[in-house]
């Protein structure tokens, strides 16, 4: 282990003595502070911290990705190009501990530039608004919204199983179906036909409502509120553009089963515009002790149109179920995580490669991965034989590689959303543990096999 670790600290202090690992690390340490006190966003507060966080992470992790790849690579193929390996092996230290003790050195590295750079964002998020003379509505909006980690619970997609089938034999039985869908396979139709009966459900006509039912609401302080974010659409649109609903949240079975009530049933009516995200506040007392919640929504005669809440976004429950600081350094872990991905990928690239070639190699892979995600989305749309080709081919591939763009912090910090630990765990399962241990072992094996230098006779 000793071995291990003089290696990693030689790794460390070749690295500090690169001039792009100056220069990146002087250009953040720059560049954070003026951004957090420039950024401006939709021109609120909010809007500025949303802004900066975005803004300061995703310049972070792009520079300290490319840092990664830089530097795992160079620490080893500058010592092949320099001959200074030559005098490393030739002492009682095998491959796998040089390449081993390399890893960590970048690991170690990486640890203490995401904790300093992670630390500046945060700082100044958190102070932030003492520059600004912010008034109560608006510190306690960005209070519940952005220094916040909030847990949501979508309704579950109703079962419309036994009615498409129904469905689909009838149009089938009348010749319609191949009118409607000429082209499509029959897997396809029934995914058409089950997004359409999905979304009659979450469908109301005038005077009528719709009831969601929750389980397991456990908000982190039950003096504190929760939030229904909703979305209309509506059939025809109303003259104002806008939705008139009468809304009751609570435990609902008290009503329907004629219990006692321990909790109460929070009404409101409201009007809220259409194809535009709104909250509604209650008091998280609302909840039963069980964690059962439903919601209730009446489409009120005055709209005279159709209310759809549209199945991706429609209706959501929004609660407090962990700290800004808590999740904040959840954030910060997943950019260590593809940065450790990124240096077994460097190391690989090098234990076998030439430097620019190592790059480009490295290069390709991350900027595939950023993207992967819009990637493997874009085939979706293709035809039934492309799909199949193109699943078995660059498909699997893609796969391969981990979809940082899925992976991202500041999908979660920006909106207040809560990195789980469990989504946390799943990234260091399989990005970590999995992929990245699979290049390493791949690096090691390469490397040990690799031929350093030639007998000339």
């Amino acid at each position: 282990m000793s071995k291990v670790w003089a290696v990693a600290v030689n790794t460390i202090r070749q690295a500090l003595r690169m001039k792009i690992a100056v220069m990146f690390i002087v250009l953040l340490l720059i560049l954070l502070p003026v951004m957090g006190l420039t950024a401006t966003g939709d021109g609120t507060l909010k809007g500025r911290l949303q802004t900066f966080v975005s803004y300061g992470l995703s310049l972070t992790s792009l520079l300290l990705c490319l840092l990664t790849i830089i530097v795992s690579v160079f620490t080893i193929t500058s010592d092949i190009e320099q001959r200074q390996i030559y005098t490393v092996v030739t002492k009682p230290i095998r491959r796998y501990q040089l390449l081993l003790g390399k890893l960590l050195g970048v690991v170690v590295l990486n640890v203490a530039l995401v904790t300093l750079f992670a630390g500046i964002v945060y700082a100044v998020v958190v102070f932030l608004p003492g520059f600004y003379n912010a008034s109560e509505s608006t510190l306690r909006e960005i209070e519940n919204e952005f220094y916040t980690a909030r847990a949501g619970l979508v309704p579950a997609a109703p079962d419309v199983q036994e009615e498409v089938i129904a469905l689909y034999n009838r149009l089938e039985r009348t010749g319609q179906l191949r009118e409607a869908y000429p082209t499509l396979p029959r897997d396809q139709i029934l995914k058409e036909l089950t997004l359409r009966k999905q979304l009659e459900k979450r469908a109301t006509g005038v005077g009528e409502g719709l009831v969601w039912e929750f389980e397991n609401v456990r908000p982190l302080d039950p003096d504190q509120s929760v939030f229904i974010r909703f979305k209309y659409d509506v059939a025809v649109d109303p003259p104002n553009g806008q939705v008139y609903g009468r809304w009751q949240i609570g435990d609902m079975r008290q009503v329907r089963y004629g219990w006692d009530f321990k909790t109460p049933i929070w009404p409101e009516d409201r009007a809220d515009p259409v194809r535009t995200f709104r909250e509604i506040e209650v008091p998280a007392r609302v909840i039963a002790a069980d964690g059962y919640l439903a919601v209730g929504f009446l489409n009120v005669p005055y709209n005279n149109t159709t209310v759809i809440f549209p199945l991706e976004d429609g209706l959501e429950i929004l609660y407090k179920a962990d700290t800004f600081t808590g999740n904040f350094i959840r954030g910060a872990l997943l950019i260590l995580f593809r940065l450790i991905f990124l240096a077994c990928l460097g190391l690989l690239a090098a234990s076998f490669l030439s430097f620019p070639v190592a790059i480009l190699f490295c290069l390709v892979i991350f900027f595939t991965g950023t993207v992967s995600g819009f990637i493997l989305e874009s085939f979706e749309q293709l035809g039934a034989g492309a799909w199949q080709i193109y699943s078995y081919t660059i498909g699997a591939l893609v796969r391969l590689l981990p979809q940082f763009d899925k992976y991202n912090p500041t999908t979660f910090l920006v909106p207040g959303r809560l990195i789980a630990w469990s989504f946390l765990g799943h990234v260091l399962l399989f990005m970590v543990c999995i992929k990245a241990s699979l290049l390493l072992v791949l690096a090691l094996i390469v490397f040990s096999f690799r031929e350093l230098a030639r007998i000339v006779v």
